[in-house]
């Protein structure tokens, strides 16, 4: 037996926030579809380092280049207008040991704030870009903005795809190439998965991977 649903959000599904619904999609709380978390640096107009926790991304890639793709930039934000403005950022992922400094960066986000300080992270100089790398990082990705487009065309988030234009990795994460899942490697976003039942459950969760085979 499935659960099957078409667009009509069950009345069981009651917001947990204000506006919640208007956000997001209900259907994203009954897949539950794990995403890589990282934070994508960019520069304020006024200069001040900006960092943003972000998620509900891929990253791609054909003979003609490695691309980061970015649903879900809302478009209020600091980092949707500055990746608009300057055409650049970067992808940092880091270890869940860092997971709280993240998050403070999403309290601490005010136009004269320097997140990067506010999370506690250091400025590191990318290569190929003028905004900065956080050093903590275990892999960046440099991007050069290729495309934007408001998906649902409501003016609330919109989709980023950034070309790679450099990379940085920590030596260890490259000699051990395993050493980039589990706990010191990526970390997932679990967004709240819902019983699509009754509607709840609300809580998110951070995940890593386990590898279970390796195979050829």
């Amino acid at each position: 037996m499935k659960f099957e649903a078409t667009e009509q959000k069950p009345a069981c599904f009651r917001e947990g926030w204000p506006g919640q619904y208007e956000v997001f999609h209900w259907f994203e709380f009954v897949c539950g579809i794990p995403h890589p978390l990282f934070m994508i640096s960019t520069c304020k107009e006024n200069g001040q380092p900006n960092a943003c926790l972000h998620s509900w991304s891929s990253f791609v890639s054909d003979g003609g280049g490695f691309y980061a793709v970015m649903p879900g930039l809302l478009c209020r934000t600091h980092t949707y207008q500055n990746i608009l403005r300057t055409k650049e950022f970067c992808v940092n992922f880091l270890c869940y040991d860092y997971f709280k400094q993240c998050q403070r960066t999403i309290v601490n986000n005010n136009y004269e704030t320097d997140e990067f300080a506010a999370g506690g992270f250091t400025p590191e100089p990318a290569k190929t870009v003028s905004v900065p790398r956080i050093k903590e990082s275990f892999l960046s990705l440099e991007c050069h903005l290729v495309m934007e487009k408001d998906l649902s065309q409501q003016g609330t988030s919109a989709l980023v795809i950034g070309m790679v234009q450099a990379i940085a990795l920590d030596a260890r994460h490259g000699t051990d190439v395993y050493a980039r899942y589990g706990r010191d490697g990526f970390m997932f976003n679990i967004h709240q998965p819902q019983n699509p039942s009754n509607g709840q459950g609300n809580l998110s969760g951070v995940g890593v991977i386990e590898v279970i085979k390796k195979y050829e």
